[in-house]
């Protein structure tokens, strides 16, 4: 699979320069960086939670293999989508898939299926690569999207996940792509997602299930964060760490209708 990027000139820039330039502005270049098993970044346009991403992605070291779940959006594909091989086409170059690191993920269960459809116009994952590639160029991808959002799914992925990095050496970082609640008054957004952030920072993806279906919060990628929470559990986890939260309403003034975004670091 050569993936074409789907979303260049609609979620971020298409020309190289002004991406680089894009992506550059929104890191903090003095940010003290450190390892970290997993984080939680959002994936809406750069103009909206460019901020979010850019200050998760400035505190991390980024190793030579990444995993990263998304939501898929589209509906197509398997439940549990991992395209493999091959490479993703961006603007600033290539990133090639962690065919060894995808097999093991493959193997570990008939739970997760190779298939390419599930990515093809899904932005989720995307719109992370440019923020990892101003980091590093030579990291290798796991693109993972998921559409079943069930406990005992992202409970069975995360510990495939976790077997994997540990067979890797533990030197992989976990990406849960996710936006938080959607279209709502902006102190209906940060009620509703202090509570998913709260379990997050307690490492609970049970607990995030839950309060993501009892009070019906539109957080995107809450099947991406809990199976990314059991691996990291897995992996040893001890504690998580909320970076910066914000809404759309401050890039566009208007609270009536916002999308929550959030940066948080798992350790």
């Amino acid at each position: 699979m050569n993936r074409q990027p789907a979303q260049a000139g609609a979620f971020y820039p298409a020309h190289p320069g002004t991406l680089a330039r894009t992506v550059e502005k929104l890191m903090d270049q003095k940010a003290s960086k450190e390892k970290a098993i997993g984080i939680v970044a959002p994936h809406a346009g750069y103009v909206y939670s460019g901020r979010a991403a850019g200050a998760v992605y400035s505190r991390i070291i980024l190793p030579g293999e990444v995993i990263v779940l998304g939501p898929n959006h589209t509906g197509m594909g398997e439940d549990v989508a991992v395209a493999g091989r091959g490479h993703w086409i961006m603007p600033n170059g290539d990133v090639k898939m962690g065919e060894e690191l995808a097999r093991k993920l493959l193997t570990g269960s008939s739970l997760i299926k190779e298939d390419s459809q599930a990515h093809l116009f899904e932005h989720s994952i995307e719109v992370q690569l440019p923020f990892l590639q101003f980091i590093r160029k030579d990291f290798c991808l796991v693109p993972v999207c998921i559409s079943d959002y069930s406990l005992s799914t992202t409970q069975q992925l995360g510990r495939i996940i976790a077997r994997a990095v540990k067979e890797r050496g533990g030197n992989v970082l976990i990406i849960a792509s996710s936006d938080m609640s959607h279209y709502v008054p902006a102190a209906v957004a940060e009620e509703k997602d202090r509570m998913a952030i709260e379990k997050i920072l307690s490492l609970d993806p049970e607990g995030l299930l839950e309060v993501v279906r009892k009070e019906n919060i539109s957080m995107c990628g809450a099947g991406p964060v809990a199976a990314m929470l059991f691996a990291a559990r897995e992996l040893g986890g001890r504690e998580a760490e909320l970076v910066l939260y914000n809404t759309s309403g401050d890039v566009t003034g208007d609270y009536d209708q916002v999308v929550g975004y959030a940066g948080i670091i798992v350790h």
